[in-house]
Order: C-alpha cells, then sequence, then structure tokens
C-alpha cells in the first residue's frame, strides 16, 4: 500500500512506528506551542469583556476547548481500542493506552477550570450538576482504564480488558453533551454549534478554536511521545504474558 511513493502500511510496525513519531513531536509540539500562545493572546487580551460576566468568562478559552478535548479524545481512545479488538493489533491497543492519560489530563483541566468559572457565576466550586457529574464520572472512566490496564500483568488481557472498557464508557459521551438539553441544568447551553450561528463575539470564537487547535496539536504531540515510551515498553517485555505463542514473541522482537 503506498501513496505518493511512500509506503505507509509498514508503518503499523511498531518498529517502524517509533522513529516515524520521533520526527514529528517536534512538528506537532511546535505548532501546539504557537497555537496555544496566540489562543491565550486573543482571549485574554484582545477579545472584549462579557457584559454580564466581566473578565472572568475568559477563562472559557481554556475550559470550553478542554472539554472539547476530554471528549474527543475519549472517542478516539475507544475508536483505536475497538480496532484493536476487531483486528487483534497490537499497535491500536498501544495507540488507546498512549492516549488515555492526555485524556483524563484535559477532563481534570476541564472540571479545575470549570470550578474556578463557578464560583464567581454560581457562587460555589461544585453542584451537582448534570454536566459536571457526567464529566466527572468520565474522569474516572479514564483512570479505571489506566488502572484496569496496569494492574493485569498479562499485556494481551490488559489490553483487551481496558478496550471493552472504553468501548462500554463511550454511552457516557453523549450524556455529558447532551445533559444540558436533557436535563434542568446550571451549566449554560452550548455558545457554539455547528448548526446555529455563535452566540459570542467572532474574537471569542477565534480564540476558543484556536485553543482547540492547540490543544489538539499538543494532544498529538504528547500521544506519539508516550506511544514511543510504550513501544520500548513493551520491546523490553517480549513474552508479551505467560500464555504467548512463540510467534508472538518472535514478532514482537
Amino acid at each position: 500500500m503506498s501513496f505518493t511513493g511512500i509506503n505507509w502500511f509498514k508503518y503499523s510496525s511498531p518498529q517502524a512506528f517509533h522513529p516515524l513519531a520521533g520526527r514529528m513531536i517536534p512538528w506537532f509540539s511546535a505548532a501546539a506551542l504557537v497555537l496555544i500562545g496566540v489562543g491565550l493572546y486573543i482571549g485574554f487580551f484582545v477579545a472584549p469583556t462579557d457584559f454580564q460576566q466581566g473578565d472572568a468568562y475568559r477563562i472559557i478559552f481554556v475550559h470550553v476547548p478542554a472539554a472539547w478535548m476530554s471528549m474527543f479524545l475519549y472517542v478516539i481512545m475507544a475508536a483505536w481500542a475497538g480496532l484493536g479488538l476487531g483486528l487483534n493489533a497490537r499497535p491500536s491497543f498501544m495507540m488507546a493506552q498512549a492516549i488515555a492519560p492526555t485524556g483524563a489530563m484535559f477532563t481534570f483541566l476541564a472540571l479545575l477550570t470549570g470550578s474556578m468559572w463557578g464560583k464567581p457565576t454560581w457562587g460555589a466550586w461544585w453542584v451537582w450538576d448534570a454536566r459536571l457529574t457526567s464529566e466527572l464520572i468520565l474522569l474516572f472512566q479514564y483512570i479505571g482504564i489506566i488502572l484496569l490496564r496496569a494492574s493485569i500483568d498479562d499485556l494481551r488481557r490488559a489490553d483487551r480488558a481496558s478496550a471493552v472498557f472504553a468501548l462500554v464508557g463511550v454511552v457516557n459521551v453523549p450524556i455529558i453533551y447532551f445533559s444540558v438539553r436533557w436535563w434542568n441544568t446550571l451549566h449554560q447551553g452550548a455558545s457554539v454549534s455547528m448548526t446555529a450561528s455563535p452566540k459570542m463575539a467572532a474574537t471569542m470564537v477565534t480564540a476558543m478554536l484556536v485553543m482547540t487547535l492547540g490543544f489538539w496539536m499538543y494532544s498529538i504531540a504528547v500521544t506519539l511521545a508516550r506511544m514511543r515510551c510504550v513501544i520500548v515498553e513493551r520491546e523490553r517485555q517480549p513474552a508479551w504474558g505467560k500464555n504467548a505463542s512463540i510467534q508472538e514473541v518472535a514478532e514482537a522482537r
């Protein structure tokens, strides 16, 4: 399988993907640094002050992109996990493993900044709002997947168990997204929608989208770096669990 003279199929091998990831990390890291810097500048210095919340609203330029990434990364992680189950593909399991900590970090960041925003607007750091509660459950799902994988010594069993956990947990993502519509909730509705015009100034939307793209570039960079670590770690455990076959051991090497 080739495209413009490059055999992309060979990069499905962890040994071939490792150096490729190393070459891509600096580019995505630089893009993340530039985009996040620009997004923060627009959000904190260019975007107008909100007539109701004042400058306190500016936390949304971190909070909203982090919340979006927390859900998006979970879906991507579950997709890789499902691909691993369907094709019995070790690189897919490894990619899902590499994504999980970044998704957990963005979920925690969304909850933290949400609390910082909630204090001046709601008068409380935390309320058992449908959106907040379902987002907290998402954090527990990420942590559960990470801990489940770490608690199983057999790598093949760990891959499959964590993949099933991830796939089952996908049901929480639409609950988070639609919770504001489905239930009476303190959390405000979406200010940016694919089906309606934005409810905020163009500079606010620009800052939010630039920050989201910056977070996405960051996620790719750290996932690639973690993927390289996972590959090296698994290469040091060539048995792939006690029940691995000779063929699997040879392939791991």
